[in-house]
């Protein structure tokens, strides 16, 4: 029996929790077949035991409903040791690894990743990590026009401003030129990222995730382990059936939810400084109450703060005492406390 017809088998097999197939992830490293018995190795990156049971399982009773097939033997390859203790040599040294993430696109996650990101920075060491593949936007959030440098061995210094160490696609690829790249490619930079780029030391690594659950968050959740998600959504109740999909990715995964970042809550006018709510809902809220987290933040909308990325320079670095800076040392103390 060839390799190739056993594969086809072992793609009908859905990796638990998501709706891509085993063979998709990865996990296969070997075959062999002779005389009715299958041989596979196997690495499945994950510290849930459950799943990698499970995996074992479906294996053996999908195979071995095949009549060429006899018996099933299954080695499992160090499963679960990467992820569990980031034991890549370069992302080893950081304390906490959070990601910000958000189940559609414009409510303002890159905005709030660049500014807990600058807020944190100004008491610990921190990195940012832009891995919107699709249309990064840190170059342009903290005026960055310049690519890293690479060593002789081919590691990557990340770029380093406003006291933080920053990388992005866009540093790498250019700002202008969007990337339109399959699922694979996208797993391969993105592991790349990890593996290659020297963060060296950090209190805090933030992740500002593409919106959705596409190819970048499934190798992430498999690659490291992280300390834990936020959510950022807006008031509108509607926005509460997408933020709820991302929220149960993390959760099948084990990632922790931290809490919830509720972005456009109001509006304050520049020349009275009075506020308005612009949006009805109370989304945030009853998210929040669902997934049993509580909302960290509330930022309201406000000129300056879209008009600072557009500088290049966070918002929080220029008003330290504004609504909008307090806002977000909320979030870092409150992610002071995490372990």
């Amino acid at each position: 029996m060839e390799n190739s017809k056993i594969l086809e088998i072992l793609k009908s097999i859905k990796y638990p929790g998501f709706s891509r197939d085993i063979v998709s992830f990865g996990i296969i490293k070997d075959i062999s077949f002779d005389n009715g018995i299958v041989v596979l190795k196997i690495e499945i990156k994950s510290d849930n035991r459950e799943h990698v049971k499970t995996i074992n399982e479906d294996i053996r009773s999908v195979l071995l409903k095949n009549e060429k097939i006899n018996e099933v033997k299954i080695l499992n390859l160090d499963s679960g040791s990467d992820q569990q203790n980031n034991s890549s040599s370069n992302i080893s040294k950081i304390k906490k690894i959070i990601a910000v993430a958000s189940a559609k696109g414009g409510v303002g996650k890159s905005t709030v990743s660049v500014n807990l990101a600058a807020s944190l920075a100004q008491n610990y060491k921190v990195g940012l990590l832009d891995l919107d593949i699709y249309g990064p936007s840190l170059p342009m959030t903290v005026g960055v026009d310049t690519q890293p440098k690479i060593s002789e061995e081919g590691k990557i210094h990340p770029i380093e401003r406003y006291n933080m160490k920053l990388m992005s696609f866009g540093f790498i690829s250019g700002n202008n030129s969007p990337a339109i790249w399959r699922g694979p490619m996208v797993a391969r930079m993105t592991s790349q990222f990890f593996d290659d780029v020297l963060w060296g030391e950090l209190d805090y690594l933030i992740l500002d995730l593409p919106p959705g659950t596409g190819d970048i968050q499934l190798t992430l959740v498999q690659k490291i382990a992280l300390t834990g998600a936020l959510i950022v959504t807006t008031p509108q109740d509607l926005a509460i059936l997408d933020v709820k999909k991302g929220a149960d990715m993390f959760q099948k995964v084990n990632t922790p939810v931290i809490g919830i970042v509720e972005n456009m809550t109001e509006f304050i006018c520049p020349d009275t400084q009075k506020s308005y709510k612009i949006f009805k809902g109370n989304g945030a809220k009853l998210l929040s109450e669902k997934l049993e987290v509580p909302i960290l933040a509330k930022i309201p909308i406000y000129p300056n703060l879209s008009e600072s990325a557009d500088s290049g320079t966070p918002f929080v670095m220029q008003d330290k005492d504004s609504k909008i800076s307090q806002e977000f040392s909320k979030i870092s103390n409150y992610l002071d406390g995490i372990q």
